[in-house]
């Protein structure tokens, strides 16, 4: 780049603003889209897949910097570094590791990994980041099968799209109701430092639809009224506990506003459960109650609310006037507190779809976030095929909520396969490598004995590096 060139830069959107002021290695804000391919990946190939697929999603290329009030985004012209997966999924994103993206692209066998910053993008444009490397991939993996010049609808037009949709459709006037009854928050052992287990179930979709026709409701209705049911079998456990389960949906918010936007937008309802006005024993009472919550959250007009009490702190006059590191201080205390509002989040993709001509060389998508200490499981799904993949990510050694929901599924005659990545079930894993702790610790005492006269960050950051945490 010539030196006198402008280094172009631009603000975050309003959502991704919190995201590097709270992230940390107990907050990563990091989630995974996968995709599973009918043969192992070839490293070069797809690093040359990525170095393409970047030319066209420009708002990737770009690193995170901070200012006096806010941190915002520079463009990047460093090299995007390809690695085989070697940690546990959706690990704090260590900048220095990853030539300063926010994304990071590694893979295992058959597998290919994108774990992106939620400060870059939502889920919707990840989903487009993600297919279009696999186009290119399989384009350089097989040149003579597939025609080169492949199209994506509107593609160019859509990917250099970086307005902040927010303040477009912002409205000030709309207020919501605050909920302010502290969430049930899982209780038990944690795993220990890094470490995400992992639960994939594989649902068969055919008897899911079914299932969901049967009873009136959405795929993502039935899977949040099942996820509700299967934590109250821990909390009633618990007798002291008297707090509600609070489930947080986001909300894909480009299906009710006018927006082509390759930034965040999105928004979120909470389905609040309580024991106390519900009987949480019987799960027709709850598909009811969930059933209705959604169709009462999802109007356009609750989710513009919504909206715009987030648009409405994000533009405070008071919190844009305080300095970067004092706001840091501020907000991160709010959001330890905020927290302590919400049980889980379960984030429903839904049906994938890929150019026809791909179909039969890609197997499967997964899709997982990053858990968190309040949070201590988050649930996502995702459809491609004939399968549906419910995946669990927890921090915690005690997987029962998991199998309690796996379990509720085959008692309805849904077929499930369950797949995880060792933490839980021991044995060969076709997903998922394992991790070596043992070589982790050893390259820790190495660091160690070098670094004798240095403080402990130093030795833990280049731990970190080293593993590209």
């Amino acid at each position: 780049m010539n030196k006198k060139e402008k280094v172009k830069w631009r603000k975050l959107d309003n959502s991704a603003k919190l995201f590097p002021i709270v992230g940390n290695k107990k907050f990563s804000s990091i989630y995974r889209l996968s995709v599973v391919v009918i043969e192992p990946i070839d490293q070069k190939l797809l690093k040359q897949a990525v170095e393409q697929t970047i030319q066209v999603f420009t708002s990737f290329k770009v690193c995170l910097k901070k200012g006096f009030f806010w941190y915002y985004l520079e463009e990047n012209q460093r090299e995007i570094n390809i690695h085989e997966e070697e940690t546990y999924p959706c690990h704090y994103m260590d900048k220095k590791a990853n030539n300063g993206y926010l994304f990071k692209v590694t893979y295992y066998q058959n597998k290919i990994n994108v774990e992106i910053f939620h400060a870059l993008t939502d889920g919707s444009t990840a989903i487009e980041f993600v297919k279009t490397i696999v186009y290119h991939y399989l384009n350089l993996c097989y040149p003579n099968n597939f025609n080169k010049q492949f199209s994506i609808k509107n593609v160019q037009a859509d990917t250099q799209n970086i307005e902040d949709s927010y303040l477009k459709n912002y409205e000030k006037k709309l207020h919501r109701k605050e909920n302010s009854q502290r969430a049930y928050i899982l209780k038990g052992k944690k795993l220990p430092p890094y470490q995400v287990g992992v639960t994939h179930g594989f649902i068969s979709l055919k008897p899911l639809i079914k299932t969901c026709r049967r009873l009136k409701v959405t795929v993502s209705q039935y899977f949040t009224s099942v996820l509700i049911y299967s934590i109250y079998q821990e909390q009633k456990k618990q007798k002291l506990n008297k707090k509600p389960i609070k489930v947080c949906i986001p909300v894909n918010l480009k299906n009710y506003f006018n927006s082509t936007t390759t930034s965040n937008f999105f928004s979120y309802m909470t389905v609040v459960a309580n024991h106390k006005q519900l009987d949480l024993t019987d799960f027709d009472l709850i598909l009811a109650f969930v059933r209705n919550n959604f169709k009462n959250k999802l109007q356009k007009e609750e989710i513009a609310k919504t909206m715009a009490h987030t648009v409405r702190l994000g533009n405070s006059i008071y919190i844009r006037m305080i300095p970067l590191y004092i706001k840091k201080l501020i907000l991160k205390l709010i959001y330890s507190q905020i927290q302590r509002y919400t049980t889980t989040t379960f984030s429903n993709l839904g049906k994938i779809n890929v150019l026809p001509e791909y179909e039969p060389y890609i197997d499967q998508f997964l899709f997982l976030i990053g858990p968190e200490k309040a949070e201590k499981i988050k649930c996502t799904a995702c459809s491609y095929g004939n399968n549906m993949v419910f995946s669990f990510s927890s921090i915690l050694q005690n997987n029962q909520v998991e199998k309690n929901f796996f379990s509720f599924l085959k008692e309805q005659e849904i077929p499930t396969t369950i797949v995880t990545n060792g933490i839980y079930t021991k044995g060969e894993n076709k997903l998922y490598p394992t991790i070596n702790t043992l070589k982790i610790k050893e390259v820790i005492e190495k660091i160690k004995e070098k670094n004798q006269n240095k403080d402990k960050v130093g030795i833990i950051e280049k731990m970190k590096r080293k593993f590209h945490f």
